[in-house]
Parts: C-alpha cells; sequence; structure tokens
C-alpha cells in the first residue's frame, strides 16, 4: 500500500488550522489570566464584606450594652454623661 503525498493545498489548510489553534490558544490563555485576576479581586472584595458583615453582627450583638451606647454617644453624637467635661483639641 502505497501513501500519496500531501499536495500543496493541504499543506496551506493544515498550516492554516495550526496557526488559527494558536491563535484561539493564546486568547484563551489572555482569558484566563482576566478571569484569574477577577478572581483574586473578587476574594478581595468578599474578604472586605465579611469583615463588614463581622462588625455590623458585632454591633448588633452587643447593642444593648450601656458602655459601648455611651461610648456612641461620646463618639458620635458628642454627647457628654452629667457631671463630665468635654474638651475639644484642634490643631
Amino acid at each position: 500500500m502505497q501513501l500519496k503525498k500531501a499536495g500543496f493545498l493541504t499543506k496551506i489548510v493544515v498550516l492554516v488550522l495550526i496557526i488559527a489553534a494558536t491563535v484561539s490558544l493564546l486568547r484563551m490563555q489572555g482569558q484566563i489570566a482576566l478571569a484569574m485576576n477577577e478572581r483574586e479581586e473578587l476574594k478581595s472584595r468578599v474578604a472586605q464584606q465579611t469583615q463588614i458583615n463581622a462588625d455590623l453582627q458585632d454591633a448588633v450583638d452587643h447593642s444593648d450594652d450601656p458602655g459601648r451606647q455611651a461610648d456612641i454617644a461620646r463618639g458620635e453624637l458628642g454627647l457628654a454623661a452629667p457631671g463630665e467635661k468635654v474638651i475639644i483639641f484642634t490643631d
């Protein structure tokens, strides 16, 4: 059984297919790199949001703590307990 040699047209078609496959693989590699970067960014955002959620849950869990209520009244609302003196430092 004899094998027939590939003609010029067949060689061109195979070459074009190889080039197309290579270009496609390079594009996919770029898309994979972008997807991995996006994944890392999203992981970071999830970690930040998890911390925010934990802080909020802690605030809800301890919302009836008188010490915490006094700290919020002093720090955020600028209130003072009877007999306290408020001193404001400015630069």
